[in-house]
């Protein structure tokens, strides 16, 4: 417990501007993997391994049907949420894009959930679409709306969320599903995990607390879902 709270209190010392601060090229680095990783861009990734990249879940597609599946996860899950932020903040009901405070968060939270609900009732009435990706998407939406309710009570890291369902998404692959090749794709999640949970805590706000949980509940989600969605 009590290194748990010095290593919170270091790093809230370095982003107040204390003593430890990071070296420019460390925190450049650890921005470029927060926005390489952003949540959102996560659907798209997973979405695009599942089709492309991931034997036996699209045999029989071809390479245009293929893509319009990938196509429907980037607009549904991660450019219309997007342009809701934008819009947010362009009208005023928001100050950042980041999403600095609680109060920014609710109406992203629940505009996201709402597109997230919206493709997983699209694929969940496609055949074509295996219940591997049915079952992802399902759990975004759940990890949206749980997320929004952890909210009110401390800033939960949507990064966090987002690596944690990426990691659990390869462990169902993994032993749920029979698959060649999974062996390095898995380690560069583990590796990706690690890496946006440190950058993170280096260049946000957040407390150990708000990304180990955010971490957590997209795990613990995306495993879930899994039993329920067949």
């Amino acid at each position: 417990m009590s290194l748990s709270l010095d290593a919170d209190n270091y790093l809230q010392t370095s982003q107040n501007g204390g003593v430890n601060k990071q070296p420019l090229l460390i925190k450049f680095l650890a921005r470029v993997v927060s926005i390489v990783f952003h949540p959102l861009f996560i659907n798209g990734y997973v979405a695009y391994y599942l089709v492309f990249m991931q034997p036996g879940f699209f045999d029989g597609m071809n390479e245009r049907a293929k893509s319009f599946v990938v196509i429907q996860v980037i607009i549904n899950m991660i450019f219309f949420p997007a342009v809701a932020v934008f819009l947010l903040k362009a009208t005023g009901f928001i100050d950042s894009i980041f999403l600095k405070t609680q109060k920014e968060r609710i109406i992203p939270y629940i505009t996201s959930s709402i597109f997230f609900f919206w493709m997983y009732l699209v694929f969940r009435n496609q055949s074509y679409i295996p219940i591997r990706l049915t079952a992802f998407v399902f759990s975004v939406f759940i990890s949206a709306s749980a997320a929004l309710i952890a909210n009110i009570y401390f800033k939960i890291s949507m990064h966090g969320i987002g690596v944690g369902g990426l990691l659990g998404f390869f462990l169902l692959i993994i032993f749920k599903d029979s698959s060649f090749g999974i062996t390095l794709p898995f380690m560069m999640v583990i590796f990706i995990c690690g890496s946006v949970l440190t950058s993170r805590l280096l260049v946000s706000d957040h407390s150990i607390k708000d990304v180990y949980y955010g971490f957590f509940l997209g795990l613990i989600v995306q495993l879930l879902c899994s039993t329920f969605i067949r």
